[in-house]
């Protein structure tokens, strides 16, 4: 049935009386369902994968919770489409943050495509990458050498090691020795910067995250002090205040070519800061334990394929360029299966610019102008009538032929096969993204033949702890 047969139908689903209905939907979604069944619930219910729904923060942090949901990976690109939605103040949505959060400027992430602001701001970024695109490899190897130097230490004196605690490390020394060529440690920020960044964070997402209690009355608590009211920022000042002046003193010459392009330099550092806080180091905090959780969840056989392109690659390529990175197509199916499965980023939002038609597989549905709409990513790119074995890990799925489906892998905030533009709000870092993801497994398997690690959750992301490693036997 071609999208022009698909029968226009009502949306869906209901609010619930004001105030009370949304209420009701928090408590289902953080406590009484889990967020993937309260989705998975009115899916069925409905019959259906748009519907109305309330979206938590709701009263008192956000003043209208009503979103229409997308489910499927036919309607979810609508968010995409900057003609039809508006991007203004929806990066966390339905709120948004104070923005003492970042001195007073609304960060370019939370503009819209039509604000004059955000071209020239995400033309600074996608310059800035371009500057420094000679510099992530090397920088990158360097830092992950350092991280798995600190693993095997710590696997052998404790016989387990966290990778998220490494992790933070090393992802925060990267981002800003890549922006500030250097060390963070000889700087005001010490060893502390990655744990500033995560209280900055934190105060930010929690009206969106739930601890994870198995308790009702610690749940009562945590659903007052994290979803009735914001947190004030007041409780980071002092920290944030710490990373400006790191940023302003030594990302000198990425925010003099700010000002040559037009944005005040006060402005500038404080969208540097939230994006090596926000986008980078908070990218590479959720996104590098899930890619090593699914790639441990392969087992040996998989290592063993990696291990092998890898190191064959790199002897022939005669070292890790990125022409070899390039050469490795299960290391780069690997990294898209696994932001495909598991996205890091898993909500996107827009507000209709207009009264608009939004098609799912099976109806059209219209949706009307100022109409919050949210899409659900890990169902989306799990659509079972767009990719086989959904639920799934499969390691070569995008390889040859599967590269098709590429265009259905959406968790940079637009199309794998697309790019970022200053029109578009897709990820300016999206290639900065992919090269971590298969640089790390490169330095995981150039070191080793393969690992074990045990799996689990966190309010951001999974939490992965490494129980054994298996040094490379051959080159």
């Amino acid at each position: 049935m071609s999208d022009s047969e698909l029968p226009l139908e009502e949306i869906p689903g209901d609010y619930g009386f004001p105030f009370f209905g949304a209420i009701r939907d928090r408590l289902n979604y953080f406590y009484f369902q889990g967020r993937d069944e309260f989705f998975r619930d009115r899916m069925r219910k409905y019959q259906s994968t748009v519907f109305r729904a309330n979206m938590p923060p709701g009263p008192f942090i956000s003043s209208n919770p009503n979103v229409v949901v997308l489910l499927d990976a036919i309607s979810f690109p609508i968010l995409f489409d900057t003609s039809k939605v508006e991007k203004r103040n929806v990066l966390d949505g339905t709120f948004m943050p104070s923005t003492a959060f970042t001195g007073g400027h609304r960060a370019c992430a939370f503009l819209d495509p039509s604000e004059p602001k955000h071209a020239a701001i995400k033309r600074w970024f996608l310059s800035l990458l371009a500057a420094r695109r000679d510099m992530f490899i090397p920088t990158l190897r360097s830092c992950l050498s350092d991280l798995f130097v600190d693993l095997e230490d710590e696997l052998t004196s404790k016989g387990k090691a966290s990778f998220n605690s490494l992790n933070d490390k090393m992802s925060f020394n990267f981002v800003f020795r890549l922006l500030c060529d250097q060390k963070p440690s000889t700087t005001i920020l010490g060893t502390k910067g990655a744990t500033m960044f995560d209280l900055w964070l934190l105060l930010q997402l929690a009206p969106l995250l739930s601890l994870g209690f198995n308790n009702m009355v610690l749940n009562f608590l945590e659903d007052v002090i994290l979803h009735t009211f914001p947190l004030p920022p007041l409780l980071i000042k002092s920290s944030y205040k710490k990373l400006y002046h790191a940023f302003s003193e030594h990302a000198t010459s990425i925010l003099d070519e700010a000002e040559r392009l037009g944005i005040d330099r006060d402005e500038a550092c404080h969208n540097l800061v939230f994006l090596a806080g926000f986008n980078a180091y908070g990218g590479m905090k959720a996104t590098l334990p899930i890619l090593i959780k699914w790639v441990g969840s392969g087992g040996e056989d998989l290592h063993r394929r990696l291990a092998r392109e890898i190191r064959s690659t790199v002897r022939s390529e005669g070292g890790v360029t990125l022409a070899a990175l390039d050469r490795m197509s299960l290391t780069k199916s690997v990294v898209y299966e696994a932001l495909r499965i598991d996205p890091p980023v898993p909500f996107q939002y827009g507000r209709a610019r207009r009264d608009t038609v939004v098609r799912s597989h099976d109806a059209a549905f219209k949706i009307k102008k100022g109409e919050m709409v949210f899409g659900y990513q890990p169902f989306a790119t799990k659509d079972p009538r767009v990719f086989d074995d959904p639920e799934e890990f499969v390691g070569d799925r995008f390889v040859g032929e599967g590269e098709k489906l590429l265009r259905y892998v959406y968790w940079s905030n637009g199309r794998e096969t697309d790019d970022p533009t200053v029109g578009n709000k897709q990820c300016a870092g999206k290639d900065l993204v992919l090269l971590v993801c298969r640089v790390t497994l490169v330095e995981l398997f150039l070191r080793y033949d393969t690992f074990d690690v045990e799996r689990g959750s966190l309010p951001v992301g999974s939490s992965v702890t490494f129980k054994s490693l298996t040094k490379a036997t051959s080159c």
